[in-house]
């Protein structure tokens, strides 16, 4: 009987081009090829679950994997965090959520004013340590609200925690997000606070929120929770369900933290998912195009999945999966439109299991329902079955 399954998102994890990638304009994309060229990946666990045996993935194929591997290619008409786990999840997306690579509407910022009472400054696409290292200062004389996005679909609300209280930041992030509903719903809302000064330098803190539409349709997190499952969002997992479908949260600072707090949970006594996000490798490292970065942050995380791997019991699962690519030599700072991998172990799991390429995420939904025998949502095709002993 499969008692606990611990899911880890590898935050934009990459394995190659998707099939469509040039409507996206990512032909080429590669994030694990990127790092294998930097020399330095180091990632015997990840070798030994099968990475490298999955379709299409060069690397060195030494041993016999040790349980089930395959490619995911996404359905969805996107390639951000809140689609590609939404479809992991079993919500497929016929549109992608909107961008706005030249800054919103008059009549979206002219909205947001009004609903915040402060006037608002630089409406562009922005790197988040910069918008405040050009706007910082300003910010701090006039209390204008520093309002900017990237290439993913989200509007970002900075504020000096000196000059607008957390509070009223997290606020006025609410308000935007009732706001942007509908044509201009985009993924995520997130208050993004600093302090500083402009002769020392500002900088962001830790008390980040990110407000997320809520998915249009139940998910396998609903399903499990309906059915007395324990459906714990380790990381941004709250921000990205807005909460649905969750039983417990429990917030990370980083990939470091998110791990520890996983093996803490292996400890626990539970029946249900562990549903862990590891956002370092797309916020920290692929936006960056920080190669170096990225590639540590791999190898970091296959030491700890080692000792994890020690911490399982009878019944348990272990998953990675990604979200959608961000590769960290590749031009520009967008995600990239990759398939990603799958990976699972765990004493109910046969070994040297190749899924092949499946044709959406939402198959990884689908398989989690079916282990658990609850409803599996409309999308996706279990393989759960090809796997399991």
């Amino acid at each position: 009987m499969i008692q606990r399954i611990f899911w880890l998102v590898a935050d934009s994890f990459g394995i190659g081009h998707a099939p469509d990638a040039a409507a996206f304009g990512d032909e080429g994309a590669d994030t694990l090829a990127s790092c294998l060229q930097s020399g330095k990946l180091c990632v015997p666990t990840l070798q030994t679950l099968g990475l490298f045996h999955i379709d299409g993935v060069e690397g060195t194929r030494n041993g016999t994997p040790i349980g089930a591997f395959g490619r995911l290619q996404e359905a969805s008409r996107g390639k951000d965090t809140t689609i590609g786990h939404w479809e992991l999840c079993g919500v497929q997306s016929a549109t992608p959520l909107p961008t706005y690579p030249d800054g919103f509407p008059s009549e979206v910022i002219e909205n947001l004013k009004a609903s915040f009472g402060r006037d608002i400054l630089c409406n562009r696409p922005y790197s988040g340590t910069e918008v405040i290292r050009d706007y910082g200062e300003e910010h701090v004389k006039t209390g204008a609200l520093i309002v900017y996005t990237s290439a993913d679909s989200v509007l970002q609300i900075a504020a000096h925690e000196e000059i607008v209280p957390l509070e009223e930041l997290y606020r006025c992030c609410e308000q935007a997000r009732q706001l942007l509903q509908g044509e201009h719903g985009v993924g995520r809302v997130i208050a993004r606070p600093f302090r500083g000064d402009a002769e020392n330098g500002f900088f962001r803190t830790k008390n980040r929120h990110d407000y997320s539409l809520t998915p249009p349709k139940e998910t396998v997190l609903d399903a499990l929770k309906q059915a007395k499952f324990e459906v714990i969002g380790i990381g941004k997992i709250h921000d990205i369900f807005a909460g649905q479908g969750l039983t417990r949260t429990i917030r990370t600072e980083n990939n470091a933290d998110g791990l520890k707090t996983t093996r803490a949970l292996m400890n626990e006594e539970f029946r249900g998912l562990c549903f862990v996000n590891l956002v370092d490798f797309d916020m920290v490292y692929g936006h960056r195009r920080d190669v170096d970065g990225y590639v540590r942050a791999l190898n970091e995380m296959d030491a700890a999945l080692a000792d994890l791997l020690t911490q399982m019991r009878e019944g348990d699962i272990l998953m990675l999966t990604a979200d959608h690519g961000c590769d960290p030599a590749f031009r520009g700072t967008d995600h990239t439109r990759e398939a990603v991998p799958f990976l699972a172990v765990g004493t109910p799991i046969l070994e040297n299991v190749n899924l092949g390429t499946r044709t959406s995420f939402a198959d990884v939904g689908a398989t989690i329902a079916e282990l658990f025998g609850v409803q599996a949502p409309p999308c996706g095709t279990s393989f759960a079955k090809e796997m399991i002993r």
